[in-house]
């Protein structure tokens, strides 16, 4: 009985979420509450249940969300990311675009959410692929793999966060690893698979074609280096705080916080911007700004939360543990195969990654499974064959003008190559770690 309402609660939430198209926050609690009566709940159980879920779920991860949405805007704003782009593709040539392209896509993958990213680098792709005379899709694949990759593995990344805050992963810890595995991943989905669509000459939107030259362009207020500093401060603070412990224990409590690092780096950033001529005004909108982009995740991750809480109370997470804790099948393998399911059916990673935590978690508890690697098994699972009811597969059609044959052939692969090498890295990381 509890599978059987289980199993309709995740089909009721794939059709809300796709063919009746209710807002996930919505789809969300209306799933919990049905699913909370088919339980057996009382009323005050199940809103009791879904308070805490939800306050679970948020208390944990709001501030790092709204901290690293302001960063990102900021950064953006400071125009680091085209000239850390720009300098990257001076170094490299135009024999090796692809290389700096990739590596610009982690670097500005690392602080920034996915959607601002691709809209920063998107066009410096664009524009260099009408300079150097090379196909777009060619050279824009391993820049998206690695914006793919940050996004799906590390924090403070939305889904990776809210997994890791719900598995009590360690911040630097699963940092540390997901860049270990990110590195091969990139390279096989993203410079490698991009090799094979160097055949796909379809033109890119020109109205994306950017102008580096204009004497007005935001990049003219940061220098190289400080480019770098901007993008790279929280990564810095964090695995300063992660690895230096024993040498300065009482600033690694602080900088291994990842609320403290980005706050920190936040108030950092403000006073370099304020220094190199941007006025409050301009930054305090764009503060505001950023809240707003990053408001429907939280709606999400509140929701999910609420439904997860709802699974634990029924008995239904426990009754999967106990049934899979005597299976044979490896947690790891598991844990990316139900993200991997929900991601292609729902669309969204952040939905597949954080619904899959919330089974994960009991199984997790009965088992020696290290939960930094599962976290990273859960993320690559939620990155799973993206295709038409996934945003960023209509924002890459639009930006690089594909049919969709070619955006199957492109996006989707890449998106599927990110999700397997992931896996098998979680389970090379699992042999060589235990």
């Amino acid at each position: 009985m509890l599978i059987l309402v289980t199993l309709i609660a995740i089909v009721g939430l794939v059709l809300a979420l796709t063919y009746l198209k209710i807002p996930p926050f919505a789809a969300f609690l209306g799933i919990s509450m049905l699913s909370g009566m088919a339980f057996g709940l009382s009323a005050s159980d199940l809103f009791k249940a879904i308070q805490e879920g939800i306050s679970s779920t948020m208390g944990s991860i709001a501030a790092i969300l709204a901290f690293g949405s302001i960063l990102g805007k900021w950064i953006g704003l400071s125009g680091a990311a085209q000239k850390v782009t720009s300098s990257l593709l001076k170094f490299s040539g135009p024999n090796y675009a692809q290389v700096a392209f990739m590596i610009a896509g982690f670097l500005v993958g690392l602080p920034l959410f996915y959607s601002v990213a691709f809209m920063l680098l998107a066009p410096l792709v664009i524009t260099a692929s009408a300079k150097l005379k090379q196909p777009a899709t060619y050279l824009a694949l391993p820049m998206l793999a690695s914006l793919t990759v940050t996004q799906g593995y590390l924090p403070p990344h939305p889904a990776p966060l809210a997994i890791m805050q719900e598995f009590g992963a360690d911040f630097g810890k699963t940092l540390f690893y997901g860049i270990i595995i990110a590195i091969p991943a990139i390279l096989i989905s993203g410079l490698l698979f991009g090799i094979t669509t160097k055949n796909i000459l379809t033109a890119p939107n020109p109205s994306f074609i950017f102008d580096e030259e204009a004497k007005d362009h935001p990049g003219s207020r940061s220098s190289i280096s400080l480019s770098f500093f901007l993008i790279l401060l929280p990564i810095l603070l964090l695995s300063f705080g992660t690895f230096f412990q024993k040498i300065f224990p009482l600033l690694s409590v602080y900088l291994a916080n990842p609320v403290f690092s980005l706050l920190f780096a936040l108030i950092t950033t403000w006073i370099i911007l304020l220094f190199k001529g941007f006025d409050k005004h301009t930054l305090t909108l764009s503060a505001a700004e950023a809240i707003k982009d990053v408001a429907g995740i939280m709606l999400i991750f509140a929701g999910a939360g609420a439904l997860k809480q709802i699974l634990v109370v029924g008995g239904v997470s426990q009754y999967i543990a106990n049934v899979l804790g005597q299976s044979s099948f490896n947690i790891y393998v598991l844990g990316w195969s139900m993200a991997a399911i929900i991601r292609v059916c729902v669309g969204s990673s952040t939905v597949a990654g954080i619904t899959a935590a919330g089974f994960m978690k009991v199984l997790l508890i009965q088992s020696n499974a290290d939960p930094n690697l599962l976290v990273l098994a859960l993320g690559a699972g939620s990155m799973m064959f993206s295709h038409v009811n996934d945003t960023g597969f209509w924002l890459f059609r639009e930006y690089f003008q594909l049919n969709l044959k070619d955006t199957l052939r492109s996006w989707t692969s890449m998106d599927t190559l990110v999700s397997i090498t992931g896996l098998l890295g979680v389970l090379a990381l699992e042999w060589i770690l235990y």
